[in-house]
């Protein structure tokens, strides 16, 4: 029989414990934890609420609650407050439903790009990386620096990503602070 020493198991109880610390993630002031799926973590975040409402009204809650795996490129409050007065407004009626349908699925990228993966695109695209996004259209990512990534749209706008890799059991989740607007 095999005996470890008690420094030996503390070691291992702190690397476990900094594994799951690292995989949840805090944003909008709630933790994200990795067993639960998209829908069910962004409903928690204060920082992301009018997404919320607006995947909402635009009926895809079950979609982001599927198997995925999805990358969600999700604008805070603060980025949908960037956009011109009323534009949230008008986007959640049920008469922009379409829409608002593909606004949101701009910012869904199938498959799962947590930052070493969007780093690698970037690297093996030659500086500027394009990946489809679930409504048809393209996003473009590049370095700005060394540990940060630019999103930009097909209208040329950018946006910044805030917080990286938030593990979903459905995907990942990056935090980005501009709300980005397909053709």
């Amino acid at each position: 029989m095999r005996t470890f020493s008690s420094a030996v198991i503390i070691a291992a109880a702190l690397a476990t414990a900094n594994i799951a610390t690292a995989q949840n993630v805090m944003v909008g002031g709630q933790s994200m934890l990795p067993s639960k799926d998209i829908i069910d973590n962004a409903v928690n975040s204060a920082d992301h609420t009018t997404l919320v409402t607006a995947v909402k009204a635009a009926g895809l809650v079950d979609t982001l609650k599927g198997k995925g795996p999805f990358t969600v490129f999700a604008p805070t409050n603060a980025a949908f407050g960037k956009l011109p007065a009323g534009t949230v407004e008008t986007l959640v009626k049920p008469e922009s439903k379409a829409t608002l349908t593909k606004v949101l699925t701009y910012h869904v990228v199938p498959g799962k790009y947590d930052f070493d993966a969007l780093q690698g695109e970037i690297k093996k695209q030659n500086g500027k990386a394009q990946l489809p996004t679930a409504s048809g259209g393209k996003l473009s990512f590049a370095m700005n620096g060394m540990n940060n990534i630019q999103v930009m749209d097909e209208a040329g706008n950018t946006a910044n990503i805030s917080t990286y890799d938030v593990y979903q059991s459905n995907g990942v989740i990056n935090v980005i602070d501009t709300v980005l607007m397909p053709k």
